[in-house]
């Protein structure tokens, strides 16, 4: 297990350096979200909870929600502290009932991981410039998802995180070998209870 978190953790870390560097050449503003989009896309990949399709469809549905709060935002919210704490509180609101309505089949924290990924690489552009939402946001949406796309990959190599041996579940002992407390009985006792058993 140290082994692949250790290869898992090194591609990751060429990733992060090769997107940075290739991201002019492909036009998208990486440099900027693959660390976010890398680290966050990690931890959907590190964490063993619900299966690896659940998780990422979790982190997706998150992503766009949060772009939806943003297109909410540039068409029918003032730009002020009150229109921001209304589009968060929507987003949040809204990932909780994909959650209840996929039974928690798809995890609150990955669409809240996905939520915060978008947010983290675009609220800066936002706020410099809202009224070129449409231009700007997809290029955000597309790099992080990239970033975190790889990032998920790179991370999810490992194998399900096993037990320490400690806390791991003894299997019960085979029939006819004796118990723990059975073993702790003194023989003269066994001896003297058979001993009574013939007198009587």
């Amino acid at each position: 297990m140290q082994r692949s978190t250790l290869l898992g953790g090194a591609l990751l870390a060429v990733v992060a350096g090769l997107l940075c560097l290739i991201g002019e050449a492909l036009g998208l503003d990486t440099q900027h979200v693959a660390l976010v989009g890398g680290a966050l896309g990690g931890v959907v990949g590190l964490v063993q909870e619900r299966t690896p399709a659940m998780r990422a469809a979790g982190f997706l549905i998150g992503l766009v929600v949060a772009w939806l709060g943003f297109a909410i935002r540039a068409l029918y919210l003032p730009d002020s502290a009150s229109g921001r704490a209304v589009a968060a509180a929507l987003v949040v609101v809204v990932c909780v009932l994909f959650t209840a309505g996929s039974a928690n089949r798809l995890p609150l924290w990955t669409l809240l991981i996905g939520a915060a990924a978008m947010v983290a690489v675009y609220e800066e552009s936002y706020t410099a410039d809202s009224p070129a939402f449409l231009a700007q946001s997809p290029s955000a949406a597309t790099g992080v998802l990239l970033a975190a796309g790889i990032g998920f990959l790179a991370t999810s190599i490992q194998g399900p995180l096993r037990a320490p041996s400690n806390q791991r579940t003894e299997d019960p002992p085979a029939t006819g070998e004796p118990t723990t407390e059975e073993a702790l009985v003194p023989a003269s006792t066994h001896e003297f209870s058979a001993t009574e058993g013939d007198r009587a």
